[in-house]
């Protein structure tokens, strides 16, 4: 585990460089002052010298004050780099141990094919989590590419939000019922790639965080007063405390000791959400759960009730009916 560098030391020799600068611009003002008022003649002199004195400080000022604030990146860049490190590490670590471990044994032993079976399934869930990381580290990479003409388009966002949710469910292995959807028809002009993105790792958060007892998702849609699509995806876990909810979108965050999780990640999931929603024009805010114990995340994005946007239209034929609100 690598070692964290502490933010103290910049800090202080910051504020100590900061206050003796400040104490050598009020000691030269005090001084020219003095002098000026000591000797009169020579009045052109002493403010001629006490304005570049205190341009040249108040540069110096200036270039602490970034020396400072880059410190405090560089620092803050190389902890997330060390936790992302660990967190690959360990997801990486993980499922290629215990896969050596299963050819080991079915390559050393005769088993029986009911433990066969058992095998190769836990087998397929460690390569499908090997599959999950290498695509959240292609997600960030692709995430710098700018969308070409023709990519965008009319995106049903309760049909996306079902499709998450079953991927979801299927990856970990819980029943449909487990994620509670309340969803009203609604489209929204963007890549399709891009929605599935945000909800996928958002409601993937929300299951993996649910408690371990009677896990519960709500996936709640509506619409605000200006006609923009709300959508809170809320979990019954732990909760985030609101000091960290700031912290938890950048990237490879993860709130914790990387090496003490009981939780698979790599810190990207939210990075990669906060991202997206910048481009297509989105919010997201971070709450608690508005009954009981948990969290509830909050996306606003520009959309269009699909009802609303029917009646522009020509009346729809009776094979294809205008979809009305549905819960599922």
């Amino acid at each position: 585990m690598f070692e964290r560098r502490s933010l103290r030391l910049p800090i202080t020799l910051g504020v100590v460089l900061i206050v003796l600068v400040v104490l050598m611009l009020v000691g030269t003002i005090l001084t020219l002052v003095i002098a000026l008022l000591s000797s009169p003649t020579g009045a052109g002199w002493y403010w001629a010298w006490l304005s570049i004195g205190t341009t040249l400080l108040i540069l110096i000022l200036l270039g602490v004050i970034m020396y400072l604030v880059l410190s405090i990146k560089a620092v803050n860049l190389t902890r997330r780099q060390s936790n992302f490190i660990d967190s690959v590490t360990h997801e990486l670590k993980s499922p290629i141990a215990s896969l050596k471990l299963y050819i080991q044994t079915l390559n050393r032993r005769q088993i029986s094919p009911t433990e066969q079976e058992s095998f190769f399934k836990d087998m397929l869930e460690d390569v499908e989590r090997l599959d999950q990381l290498i695509n959240h580290l292609l997600d960030v990479a692709r995430m710098d590419r700018v969308a070409k003409p023709g990519e965008e388009a009319d995106v049903a966002i309760d049909d996306v939000l079902r499709s998450c949710t079953q991927q979801v469910c299927l990856r970990h292995q819980v029943p449909l019922e487990t994620v509670r959807l309340d969803l009203a028809p609604a489209i929204i002009h963007c890549r399709r790639v891009d929605l599935e993105l945000v909800f996928r790792n958002l409601i993937d958060n929300a299951v993996k965080y649910a408690a371990d007892e009677n896990p519960s998702v709500e996936v709640k849609m509506d619409f605000s007063e200006s006609g923009r699509v709300i959508v809170r995806v809320c979990d019954n876990g732990r909760g985030i405390p609101p000091e960290l909810r700031r912290k938890i979108f950048g990237r490879f965050v993860r709130l914790g000791s990387e090496l003490e999780r009981d939780k698979p990640g790599t810190g990207l999931g939210l990075h990669i959400v906060r991202t997206l929603l910048g481009r297509l024009r989105g919010q997201i805010q971070v709450r608690d759960r508005p009954q009981g114990r948990g969290t509830m995340f909050e996306v606003n994005l520009p959309g269009t009730q699909r009802a609303a946007l029917a009646e522009t239209e020509d009346k729809p034929s009776p094979s294809n009916p205008i979809p009305t609100n549905t819960e599922s």
